[in-house]
């Protein structure tokens, strides 16, 4: 009889999960024989199982002869913008396996969007910075990141206007520079037509004028002085989501 604080075999879906994501476990690597990881668990062979099982119907590991279950590749999959984060704060790596990022820009620019500028506390038309990449999944592009930045930051990270990325999130240079701490509001997901400038940055081939949906992720991010910054990450057509946020 297993221990009634074992974990659930969601819970150890959840565990194998996180060590793919973070790159501990790639394609093609074995994971760990059921029985072995039922006495780490301390949890029926069932419970195990139905772990390896869910993470099968993910997409995320297949069945190998000889070789037991095995992490699948995952071309189609792409991390949010918050699993991103919580990944770098995990393991200190700020891509994902098979990912990396092309197509730095930084400058200011006026801000024509009124939900951003709505968000920002800022009117339309006035200037805000502006930090743009395109992440790869294994050389193909796979989301578009703009980040809008409160002017503000400038006074204490001028480095921001900087196109090469930061060797870490900047958000922690500014909370050692000013002692303001920030927080992330929760991530918000919706759709919408994609603008001709986010195809081209995806490779999006199109007719003229083509209507294109996209999946969009928004982070905001605030200090004790009000909204800092608005991160969106356009997904090209056809990925996948991870979201991978863990306590």
């Amino acid at each position: 009889m297993t221990d009634r604080t074992s974990p659930g075999y969601a819970e150890i879906a959840a565990h194998y999960r996180q060590l793919i994501e973070d790159g501990s476990l790639r394609p093609g690597d074995s994971l760990p024989p059921m029985s072995q990881v039922k006495e780490q668990f301390g949890v029926t062979i069932t419970t195990v199982n139905r772990a390896y099982r869910l993470l099968k119907d993910e997409g995320l590991t297949l069945p190998r002869p000889g070789a037991g279950t095995v992490v699948a590749d995952q071309p189609q999959v792409a991390s949010t913008g918050a699993a991103r984060l919580a990944r770098i704060a995990r393991t200190g790596e700020k891509y994902a396996p098979g990912e990396t990022s092309i197509g730095h820009v930084a400058h200011l620019r006026s801000c024509h969007d009124p939900q951003v500028a709505d968000i920002l506390g800022v009117e339309l038309g006035d200037e805000v910075v502006l930090r743009r990449r395109v992440f790869l999944r294994d050389g193909k592009p796979a989301v578009a990141a703009f980040s809008m930045i409160h002017m503000r930051a400038l006074v204490d990270v001028p480095e921001l206007l900087q196109p090469q990325p930061f060797d870490r999130f900047w958000q922690e240079i500014y909370t050692e520079r000013t002692g303001r701490l920030t927080t992330k509001s929760p991530e918000r997901r919706t759709a919408r037509l994609a603008s001709s400038d986010e195809l081209e940055l995806l490779g999006v081939q199109a007719p003229e004028n083509a209507a294109v949906p996209v999946l969009v992720l928004v982070n905001v991010f605030h200090d004790d002085r009000g909204p800092l910054e608005v991160w969106e990450d356009v997904y090209a057509p056809g990925l996948w989501q991870v979201e991978g946020e863990k306590p």
